[in-house]
């Protein structure tokens, strides 16, 4: 048995104890990114433990030692210094400090949600052949729209993929900041207006899990939720058959009515999605005859770049 799940097993009972009224998915992942956040989190609050617990003690135990009614304490009122003291009260804080600090930087790196996965569980390196699953996420008041640009279609409050196939999330938002988040897949990530933020992450488990906003962001806000669902690669094609076959036409004016603020959505399915949909919300020129926000920022550089090679050429001229 690894040294994680030694201390995972030793750390679950401790937690449900304390927290037996809190929802325990978070240190019970099915996805392998949130299984090594977890594990960060045994690890981090395992380190800070080796100080706060022998603090508590001491200050229990001090307390009861230097009572009022024990007269067998010894009274030093003369007594300030001892190097042995300093150093273990130094030391012991400034190691576990230094080795919370690797760990934390190595893991954060390693774990950064826009490098994509090099393996899809412990041990198990990516099958040679197996292609990512690319799904365009827009967090919209209130309710979630899923792109699965791959397969041409797109669904209203709910993600499926297969198990054991690594998926890439391309995140943004239409309105307000969100913040999507599946619990046993991976941690939060925001989701922004008119900018696109990314999230790798693998499923290990078969299963229906919750997903929803961790940001407030309105008064829907609570019913901003929807199902992730692992599923095996045949059920997962299946699923991709039953999208295929009720689903409606998601085009320009089918979105313009689905973006108007509505609260708990039904889950909905498109066949079919008007092509360059998702970049035209991410841009924010859905509307026809309104400019992209990535050609105004390339217009606008070119006039930066002109006007800045003017000012070199007239210097030079000038210099001359």
């Amino acid at each position: 048995m690894s040294i994680n799940k030694i201390l995972r097993n030793i750390y679950f009972p401790v937690s449900f104890i304390l927290l037996s009224g809190c929802d325990t998915v978070v240190m019970s992942p099915s996805g392998d990114i949130a299984a090594q956040q977890a594990n960060l989190l045994v690890w981090a609050t395992g380190l800070m433990l080796i100080i706060v617990v022998p603090v508590i003690f001491f200050i229990l135990l001090f307390a009861w030692r230097y009572r009022a009614g024990n007269k067998e304490a010894i009274y030093e009122p003369d007594w300030d210094h001892s190097t042995s003291l300093e150093l273990l009260i130094w030391a012991a804080p400034l190691a576990i400090v230094i080795a919370l600090g690797a760990l934390t930087w190595v893991s954060t790196h390693k774990l950064d949600p826009y490098r994509p996965l090099d393996r899809i569980a412990e041990n198990r390196p990516i099958p040679e052949g197996v292609e990512t699953l690319v799904v365009e996420v827009v967090a919209m008041d209130w309710k979630w729209l899923f792109f699965y640009p791959e397969y041409g279609i797109a669904v209203v409050n709910q993600l499926a993929a297969p198990v054991d196939r690594p998926i890439k999330f391309k995140i943004t938002s239409t309105t307000m900041m969100n913040s999507f988040f599946i619990p046993a897949l991976a941690g939060q990530i925001y989701a922004m207006g008119g900018m696109e933020t990314k999230l790798h992450a693998v499923i290990n488990e078969a299963g229906n899990y919750d997903g929803f906003s961790a940001n407030y962001s309105g008064k829907g806000f609570n019913g901003m939720r929807f199902k992730f669902i692992g599923m095996p690669e045949d059920s997962f094609d299946e699923w991709l058959v039953k999208v295929k076959t009720d689903g409606k036409t998601l085009s320009r004016s089918v979105y313009k009515e689905l973006a108007k603020p509505s609260e708990y959505n039904p889950v909905q399915y498109y066949s079919a999605v008007e092509p360059e949909l998702y970049e035209s919300i991410l841009n924010r020129c859905v509307e026809p005859g309104t400019p992209c926000m990535k050609d105004w920022m390339t217009h606008h550089k070119g006039d930066h770049s002109t006007s800045a090679g003017a000012i070199i050429e007239g210097k030079t001229s000038h210099d001359h």
